[in-house]
């Protein structure tokens, strides 16, 4: 007993020092004198924002900083709440689990990878959320990761927003019957097929839930009472039922967008955010009676045929009728400019100035649930902060300061040559390489291999 209390005071300095690594840095600034787009409460010139324990505290003019807190001029630039991305897959060491058409029982939160260059860059573009998402591979795929771009931590914990909701991959269409179907030959290979795994796959969950609340009803009376066999990928699925996890679906076309909204129903499922819905403008009425969300390209399409029925001015015509709806950049390059992707709303629709910054604000933190702690400039909420030379919105704009919980994560002016937090400097740097869509486009990562391994062609 005695030598098990001294391995106990042994390993907890240990345990409690790497708690603390996991809690994230939250800093103390005071940004003065910027034109503050706040997205929800209007456009307040000149005025400031005091951040304190990553927090937005004060927002007003002539606020006076606790003594040593830092202090950013922002006199003639413009201060915005950081953009979100609901669709990317950056800072992940995988993709997809393509070994089956279900598989709600991965995470993507295991294979989050901090050293992911790609962090800081989308830093540079005044990106400070991204949704770390499975890939479409699968009808159900892995669960997915929000995460903060703290860049420069080391423990992949610490760049998981901490108290976010859980959110989980579906897909329809040409992908899960290509890798399974036409890869594998094993159900879905057919459209039809996709949605018949997804009741197969509710059907059984909700099998499982019931099951298990029989159980715990049966075990008030009866201590003895022998609960069913756990199964990770229906616990999962039932959480999805119960409404604890959000799905996240990729989706093309308007009559399979429709057919899941239908599956949904069935089972009691009241929220969804639709991803590229390249013809959500078909059914967006359809979409706002669902409640559904739509996740867009602004004007990315044609790299596959059931990708060529679409329109620049799908955002606009989403949102008029009601949907919320958000750009995204599934791309490790197009996350660096959602600015300017928002900015083509206007072009394609007329979108204002406060409608064009929501698709990639406030819209994506309501698509994730977590809109209550950011996506717009308000008191109480997270200090994650982007600083523009000019509009936005403006093609010219380029981003100065990207703010983190209160910590300046990328400065412009102090960008150092290499940015990289692991450095060789023995290792060869590559020539880029010329990208094929398959290559460029990570929803596939991972399965294209297999595909490839199963019809004996690698």
């Amino acid at each position: 007993m005695k030598r098990l209390f001294i391995v106990f005071l042994l390993c907890f300095p240990l345990t409690s020092y790497l708690q603390a690594q996991v809690n994230p840095e939250r800093g103390n600034l005071l940004i003065k004198n910027g034109t503050v787009l706040t997205i929800t409460q209007g456009t307040l010139p000149q005025t400031d924002i005091l951040i304190q324990e990553g927090k937005i505290t004060k927002i007003g003019r002539n606020l006076k900083a606790p003594k040593n807190t830092p202090i950013i001029d922002a006199t003639g630039q413009y201060v915005m709440p950081g953009i979100i991305d609901a669709h990317s897959h950056i800072a992940i060491s995988a993709v997809n689990e393509a070994t089956n058409p279900v598989t709600a029982e991965v995470s993507i939160r295991d294979v989050i990878n901090p050293r992911d260059i790609a962090i800081y860059r989308a830093l540079a573009g005044g990106v400070t959320i991204s949704h770390a998402l499975h890939g479409s591979a699968n009808a159900i795929g892995g669960q997915s990761a929000i995460i903060k771009h703290r860049y420069g931590v080391r423990d992949p914990e610490a760049l998981l927003m901490e108290g976010a909701p859980r959110t989980i991959k579906f897909a329809l269409g040409e992908n899960p019957t290509r890798v399974h179907g036409r890869g594998n030959n094993i159900p879905p290979r057919t459209r039809m097929g996709v949605e018949r795994v997804i009741r197969d796959a509710f059907s059984a969950a909700k099998r499982y839930m019931e099951a298990w609340d029989a159980y715990y009803k049966k075990r008030k009376k009866d201590p003895r009472a022998i609960p069913p066999a756990y199964d990770l990928r229906k616990e999962v699925l039932a959480d999805v039922l119960r409404g604890n996890i959000l799905i996240h679906c990729h989706s093309y076309r308007a009559d399979e967008i429709y057919m899941l909204t239908r599956v949904l129903r069935d089972f009691g499922i009241d929220r969804i955010t639709f991803q590229h819905v390249n013809e959500g403008y078909k059914v967006a009425p359809e979409l706002a009676a669902f409640g559904a969300g739509a996740s867009v390209f602004s004007d990315w399409w044609a790299y596959k045929f059931e990708v060529y029925y679409s329109t620049a001015y799908n955002a606009t015509i989403l949102t008029r009728n009601g949907v919320r709806t958000s750009i995204n950049s599934d791309s490790p390059e197009l996350i660096r400019h959602l600015n300017h992707e928002a900015a083509k709303s206007q072009k394609y629709g007329g979108l204002s100035d406060e409608e064009a910054l929501a698709l990639i604000t406030i819209n994506p933190a309501y698509q994730l649930g977590i809109e209550k702690r950011v996506g717009s400039i308000e008191v109480g909420k997270d200090g994650d902060i982007a600083i523009f030379d000019r509009h936005p919105l403006s093609i010219y704009a380029v981003c100065q300061k990207t703010i983190v919980d209160g910590i300046v994560r990328f400065d412009r002016e102090k960008d150092p040559d290499d940015m990289r937090i692991y450095i060789n400097p023995e290792e060869a740097i590559e020539a880029p390489p010329v990208l094929w869509y398959q290559e460029q486009d990570r929803c596939l990562q991972d399965a294209i291999d297999l595909i490839d391994f199963l019809q004996g062609t690698k």
